[in-house]
């Protein structure tokens, strides 16, 4: 498998302090890969200056071969890059519809007639509903984004980057705050997508459970660097990195 995204010692400084040290990753195409560790430890720092959020100190990036280093957001995303928050990224006055419409809308480069378009558009309406099926979501669809619950508002931000159809996706802890039932059905959801669709995925997670159950290959960080990387049956019997997780919820 040749490798789909590739950082060369990726660093990143803010001041003085090093939140990235010289990372080197490069992640396989159609592969879920995982990275944890303790707050602190640089995993959203990375996802950031993937997904064109903050710029590197320095080191490169290259996505599909192309140096993707420093780009704005908006040309990442294009590329095939979609980014999936912590904090769910909706618009809370629209509705979950709308949400996703908006998003398919950016995909299609419809975004500035969006006010023209989106009741007229059959095509846009058509794609949203769709996503919103496969998501779960389509009884809600006329639901008011801040009405939903905490797990379907996660559902929807990911719905949302799913809608930008990506080659690589990026989620920022997709099951932080929520019920361990509605943890799986987001994790489960979220899997079938990216399987089916044969997305490459890399998530930030700190809940255990679900790292083991739906990764391919788990990155631990630690002060910036990466520490250890293997399929999870070799993190899992790792003693030592488990003294270094504590602050996750179980290893």
């Amino acid at each position: 498998m040749r490798g789909i995204l590739v950082t060369k010692s990726l660093t990143k400084f803010f001041g003085g302090f090093k939140a990235v040290d010289n990372v080197n990753l490069t992640l396989h195409e159609g592969t879920v890969t995982s990275i944890v560790g303790p707050n602190g430890a640089g995993k959203t720092t990375l996802l950031n200056m993937i997904s064109g959020v903050v710029k590197p100190s320095s080191g490169r990036i290259y996505f599909m071969g192309r140096d993707i280093t420093g780009l704005p957001v908006h040309k990442i995303v294009r590329m095939g890059i979609a980014r999936g928050f912590q904090i769910p990224c909706v618009c809370s006055n629209l509705t979950t519809l709308d949400n996703v419409r908006v998003a398919v809308l950016s995909r299609m480069g419809k975004l500035c007639n969006m006010f023209k378009l989106v009741d007229g558009d059959g095509e846009v309406y058509s794609k949203a509903t769709e996503i919103l099926k496969t998501f779960g979501l389509y009884d809600k669809r006329d639901l008011l984004a801040q009405d939903l619950s905490h797990g379907d508002r996660k559902l929807l931000d990911i719905a949302m980057a799913f809608a930008l159809e990506p080659k690589l996706i990026l989620l920022d802890e997709p099951t932080s705050g929520v019920s361990s039932s509605e943890k799986n059905r987001i994790m489960k959801t979220v899997e079938k997508v990216i399987r089916e669709k044969g997305i490459t995925a890399l998530i930030v997670e700190h809940d255990m459970d679900i790292v083991f159950s739906y990764s391919d290959r788990i990155i631990v960080m630690y002060d910036g660097k990466i520490i250890a990387d293997g399929e999870p049956e070799e993190i899992m019997s790792d003693r030592r990195i488990e003294s270094l997780l504590l602050g996750c919820e179980r290893l």
